[in-house]
Formats: structure tokens, C-alpha cells, sequence
């Protein structure tokens, strides 16, 4: 089917048993709430569409839905993205299973709509997954498999799905879309875990969601004596995510015949190369057409792909980048007054 990236990411989601989808327009992330927009009022998916007056909004709407037992959805870019950087930290703390597809836009100023990543390199530290597709299949794939990981009871974090600005999100491909029974068996729906309550409410345990019956708090003070606790929880369930990537990706794989590497990262011709290149998003496509161009020159030269930004897979890196002459690092952001995001993770 021909769809570029923001077509096929909508795609995924419609597939993909999603109760609630809230989202504000930005180009160029429009086109993908268009197109669920356009599902829902075609009578082809049941869910509920808000469309809300800015980004900040549109993830307040997702918190509250996926706090009530929804499983959730947005989408945005750049300038949107920031607009949200209060509220990812509070869905990520909350542990609340959000998917978010993030068109990777250059932020303002000067106004520039094209490709840069220091909107969502500006948003790694705020405890959320981040997973960068290289092409508009890849998208799609990552997409649905986020659901599956964000929801595991090892990990309970939200989500965000990368795609560069129009390279991707603009330019039509051919896609291989899965059959909707099969995404459908793929994701399942929503499991929501359960809690104790004391016993004056007379209740053993309940769905840890907003339930006026059962009433419980998301989000209290939380001081000296609890906070840590909370924060240690947060990267315990980092830490596991990386095997859960890696599981996911693994199964899905079988239902579609497409791998990225090992699901965090995506090596090519990198185990006998001297020197490695190490870079991500649809920038690492063009990278690979060069090392064959390379190798048929005779140099021994190979790329490693990062997928998952985090969690980091630091340790995969160490044994990958082992005995190499030397390693060289394509960045696509910058942190003004000291180096690219990817270096800096890389070389500590």
C-alpha cells in the first residue's frame, strides 16, 4: 500500500485496539491525526477522537484517559512537543502506558519545519521510551509494537515514536500492512494491574485506574520518605525495558518478517569493519547505500543504527564498538555549548 510515514503511522493505530486519541495539528505531524480523524468518522475504528486547543492539552486529555484504563494515543512535533515538556514528566512518572508518535521537527527560531532532532533529544531525560524509525515501514512497525511494550507489567512507561520530518513523514512508500486480525491478536487489549486497598474499603484489590466506586490518587505530594522510592521504580522499569524491546520486536517479527537489528540496535556489515559509523533516523539509510560503496573500494567500513535512544543500550554499544580503529558519530540535534546528544551518551 503507498503511504508515507504519517499515513502509515495512523494506519498502526487504527489497527491497534486504541480506545483514545487526543492531539492538536502541527505540521509535520497533522497528516496523522488527520487520517485517524478521518477513520473515526468513517465508522472504520471505535475511538474516542479529541481534538483539544494545543499540545499541552492533548497529552493532559491522554493522561487522564490512560489513567482511567484507555489505552491512548497522540501525536506531535517540534514546537509541540515543548509545549508538552511539563506534562511528559508527569505521565512518565505516573507509569502510564502513553504512545506517542513524534515527527522530528527543528524547534523555533527562526521557524524551520524540516528535519532536526533536538525536539525529542530535549525530552530524553523526561522518562519516557524512545524508539527512531529509519523509513516509513519502520513507523508503522515501531508504532504497533509500542503499545505492547509501553503496556508490559515489567514496564509501564510511555512511549515515543520517532520519524524524521518530511524525509519520512511526507514521502510515500510502499508499505506492507499487516492484516487487522493479526495486529488485532498482536496487541491485545489493555490489561490494567490490579492494587491493594486497605481494608476499610472493603476490598481486597482493585484495577489500579480512576474508578469513582473504588476511589484511589494518582500523583500526591510525594516527600522525602516515598519520592526516591518512586524515582528508583522509574529506572528499574527503564532497565527492564530494554529485554522487553527486545522480546516485542522478536515477536513481531514472526508475524511479519521484519527485524531491526535486535530491537535497540540495528547493525550493517559492522561485525568484521574496522570503522564504524553510528547515527539515527533515515539519515542511516542513505549511510548504508555508502558503506557498499565503500566496501566494493575495499574498505572495511559499517554502520551501527541506533533504534532505542532509551533506554541507552550502553552495554550492547560496549561490545559492538569493541577492537574498532575508530568510530565516528552522526548527530542530527546539538547541545549548545558542548556536543551532540548521541556522542555525549556514546562516549560515556
Amino acid at each position: 500500500m503507498g503511504l508515507n510515514g504519517d499515513e502509515a503511522v495512523a494506519w498502526a493505530v487504527k489497527q491497534s485496539n486504541v480506545d483514545f486519541v487526543s492531539a492538536y495539528p502541527i505540521t509535520p505531524q497533522t497528516i496523522i491525526v488527520e487520517r485517524i480523524s478521518d477513520f473515526v468518522n468513517n465508522g472504520e475504528v471505535d475511538l474516542e477522537f479529541v481534538a483539544v486547543e494545543s499540545e499541552h492539552s492533548a497529552l493532559s486529555a491522554c493522561i487522564g484517559a490512560a489513567a482511567a484504563g484507555a489505552r491512548t494515543f497522540t501525536a506531535t512535533a517540534a514546537n509541540g512537543l515543548q509545549l508538552m515538556h511539563e506534562v511528559l514528566y508527569i505521565a512518565a512518572s505516573l507509569r502510564l502506558p502513553i504512545v506517542m508518535a513524534v515527527a522530528n521537527r527543528a524547534p523555533s527560531g527562526p521557524i524551520n519545519i524540516h528535519c532536526d532532532h533536538n525536539d525529542s533529544m530535549g525530552q530524553r531525560d523526561s522518562g519516557w521510551i524512545q524508539i527512531y524509525s529509519e523509513d516509513a515501514q519502520e513507523a508503522y512497525d515501531n508504532t504497533i509494537q509500542a503499545f505492547r511494550i509501553a503496556e508490559h507489567e515489567d514496564v509501564l512507561l510511555p512511549v515515543m515514536i520517532m520519524m524524521d520530518a518530511f524525509l519520512i513523514t511526507h514521502t510515500m512508500q510502499n508499505i506492507y500492512i499487516l492484516p487487522d486480525d493479526v495486529v488485532n491478536k498482536f496487541v491485545g487489549t489493555r490489561r490494567v494491574e490490579k492494587v491493594a486497598l486497605p481494608k476499610i474499603h472493603g476490598e481486597k484489590e482493585v484495577y489500579r485506574m480512576l474508578n469513582p466506586k473504588y476511589p484511589i490518587t494518582f500523583g500526591p505530594l510525594d516527600l522525602y520518605d516515598y519520592y526516591i522510592e518512586h524515582k528508583m521504580q522509574q529506572i528499574e522499569a527503564m532497565k527492564n525495558a530494554k529485554k522487553v524491546i527486545m522480546d516485542v520486536h522478536e515477536e513481531y517479527a514472526e508475524i511479519s518478517g521484519r527485524k531491526y537489528g535486535d530491537g535497540l540496535l540495528d547493525p550493517y556489515r559492522a561485525d568484521d569493519a574496522d570503522y564504524l559509523l553510528v547515527g539515527i533516523g533515515s539519515t542511516m539509510g542513505t549511510a548504508r547505500y555508502v558503506v557498499d560503496e565503500l566496501r566494493s573500494e575495499g574498505h572495511k567500513v559499517g554502520i551501527v543504527r541506533i533504534r532505542t535512544f532509551r533506554p541507552f543500550p550502553a552495554e550492547e554499544f560496549r561490545k559492538m564498538l569493541s577492537g574498532k580503529d575508530m568510530v565516528g558519530v552522526l548527530d542530527r540535534g546539538i547541545s549548545f555549548g558542548s556536543f551532540g546528544q548521541v556522542y555525549l551518551d556514546l562516549a560515556a
